[in-house]
């Protein structure tokens, strides 16, 4: 039995439209010029970050409060614009322990992300961030924790502007 291939409607490629260059086959000069915009919500956020401050977003319908920001409340659609700063402090919702870095490199002391509820907000309305400054078998869901900030002068408006969460002391 012989099977037949389809024909499909199109023009098909001739080696005259690759030689006269009408359809890229090799490029050695790649510009990838681009530019990237937040938008309002996060753009306000990562500002906050900079200045050494978490903000969460207030939906006026729901009365939620979450983080990070959004335009718009997943759970009414109404528009979200009542932004509340947090103190940096929250309870582990959850978190693992991650013996492969984000590039996929091993290593022997894990790291420690996990899912932070930030006073403040709405649960779940957590983030999910690294834990530090606490050895794994102290880590535990309920730990209250802060954020620890890189210095001032480091911080680019990213969430990394946040070095880590760390346990709170007791008394």
């Amino acid at each position: 039995m012989t099977q037949r291939i389809a024909s499909y409607p199109g023009t098909a490629l001739s080696e005259e439209d690759i030689e006269r260059g009408r359809v890229l086959s090799i490029h050695d000069r790649l510009r990838a010029d681009y530019a990237w915009d937040a938008g309002l919500a996060i753009g306000r956020y990562l500002d906050g970050l900079k200045a050494g401050q978490i903000l969460g977003v207030r939906c006026e319908r729901c009365d939620r409060t979450v983080v990070p920001p959004r335009a718009f409340c997943e759970q009414c659609f109404a528009p979200m614009d009542a932004f509340v700063p947090l103190a940096g402090v929250g309870t582990v919702n959850t978190f693992s322990l991650c013996y492969v870095t984000w590039d996929v490199k091993r290593i022997a002391e894990p790291l420690i992300p996990s899912v932070i509820d930030l006073d403040g907000t709405s649960p779940p309305a957590g983030i999910m961030h690294l834990l530090g400054g606490v050895a794994t078998d102290r880590v535990r869901i309920g730990m209250r924790v802060r954020a620890v900030w890189k210095p001032a002068r480091a911080r680019e408006g990213a969430i990394t502007d946040i070095r880590y969460f760390k346990p709170l002391r007791r008394g």
